[in-house]
C-alpha cells in the first residue's frame, strides 16, 4: 500500500520502519527532527501533501489537539484526502473528539480507525504492540495487513468510532492504579523497616505479582526513572478518563487521586518528563521517606 505516516516520535519511528520493510511506501511529512535513521519515505512539505499521496493515513501524535491539527488544520489531511482513503489515527486521544474527527472525514468519503496502542517503545520496536480498534469491520479488514506488522493483540473492540480510544483510556486506568499501589506497597514497607527491593522479590511470587510490579517496582527500588513513558503523558490520558467520565456520569475516585499524585510529580523539576513509574517520589514526599532510604 502506499502509506502515509504522520508523527515520527518515540513510538511512531519504529512503527515507521516495520511497515516500510515490510514494502510498503511511506510518505511523510517533517516538523523539527530529521527523518529517523533506517526508515525511507518520501518527505513531503504538509499533511495534506501526505494526503494526497496515500491510500492510507496513519496519525501517532502525543495529543487530541495535535490530531485535530493535523487533520483539519491549515494544509491539513482533510484538504488532500481523496475518496476512499482511510484514515487511521494510532493516538491516545479523546474518545469524544474522535467520534467528531471520524464524522468530518467521512463526509469527504474517507474511512477512519482509532486504533491507540498499548506496549510503548518496547512493543513499537519489537512489532508487539496491543491495538485496540474501533470503526466498521469492512474497515478494520482493510487495516489488519498494516496491524500485524505492528503488533501481536489486535482487538477490534466495537464498530463505533471512539470504541478503540474508550479501552486505551481503560488501560491507561489500570496502568496508573497498578503503579500507585506498587508506590504505596514499597513506600510502606520501607519505611516500616524492611528492604523494598526484597519485599518486591517476595511478592513476585505471590498473587500480588504483575507487570507494573516486576518492571516500576524495579524502577523505585533502583531510582531509574528515565523515560519509557512520560508523567505528562499518562497526566493527558487520565485527563481524558476524568473528562470521559464526566460526560458519561461515572466516578472514578481512585483515577482523580491517581491523576492528583500525577500532577505533584510533574509539579517537580523535570518530573513531567520522567517515567510514570516516579510516581512513587509523590508517595514519598508525602510520607517524608525514599526507597533508597532502607533499614535492615
Amino acid at each position: 500500500m502506499k502509506i502515509g505516516f504522520i508523527g515520527l516520535g518515540v513510538m511512531g519511528a519504529p512503527m515507521a520502519r516495520h511497515l516500510a520493510a515490510a514494502g510498503h511506501e511511506m510518505a511523510t511529512v517533517l516538523n523539527r527532527s530529521p527523518l529517523p535513521e533506517g526508515l525511507e519515505a518520501k518527505v513531503v512539505q504538509s499533511p495534506a501533501d501526505v494526503a494526497r499521496l496515500s491510500e492510507v493515513i496513519i496519525t501517532m501524535l502525543p495529543d487530541t489537539p495535535d490530531v485535530e491539527r493535523v487533520l483539519f488544520g491549515n494544509r491539513g489531511v482533510a484538504e488532500g484526502i481523496s475518496a476512499g482513503s482511510l484514515v487511521i489515527d494510532m493516538s491516545s486521544i479523546s474518545p469524544i473528539a474522535t467520534a467528531a474527527f471520524a464524522a468530518r472525514l467521512r463526509e469527504a468519503g474517507a474511512g477512519y480507525l482509532d486504533a491507540p496502542v498499548s506496549g510503548g517503545e518496547v512493543g513499537a520496536k519489537a512489532a508487539s504492540l496491543t491495538i485496540m480498534v474501533g470503526g466498521p469491520n469492512e474497515e478494520f479488514e482493510r487495516a489488519l495487513p498494516i496491524f500485524e506488522r505492528l503488533g501481536k493483540n489486535i482487538t477490534l473492540i466495537g464498530e463505533k468510532n471512539g470504541a478503540g480510544q474508550t479501552c486505551k483510556i481503560a488501560n491507561q486506568i489500570i496502568v496508573a492504579l497498578n503503579i500507585e499501589a506498587v508506590a504505596e506497597a514499597l513506600v510502606f514497607a520501607s519505611k516500616a523497616g524492611c528492604d523494598p527491593a526484597k519485599v518486591r522479590t517476595a511478592l513476585m511470587g505471590g498473587f500480588a505479582s504483575s507487570r507494573v510490579l516486576e518492571v516500576h517496582g524495579e524502577r523505585m527500588v533502583a531510582r531509574t526513572f528515565a523515560p519509557g513513558f512520560r508523567v505528562r503523558l499518562h497526566q493527558k490520558d487520565l485527563g481524558l478518563a476524568l473528562e470521559s467520565a464526566r460526560a458519561l456520569g461515572v466516578s472514578l475516585p481512585n483515577t482523580a487521586t491517581t491523576q492528583e499524585l500525577m500532577n505533584a510529580c510533574s509539579a517537580q523539576e523535570g518530573g513531567a518528563d520522567a517515567d510514570h513509574s516516579s510516581l512513587v517520589r509523590a508517595l514519598e514526599i508525602l510520607s517524608s521517606h525514599e526507597l533508597s532510604n532502607r533499614r535492615t
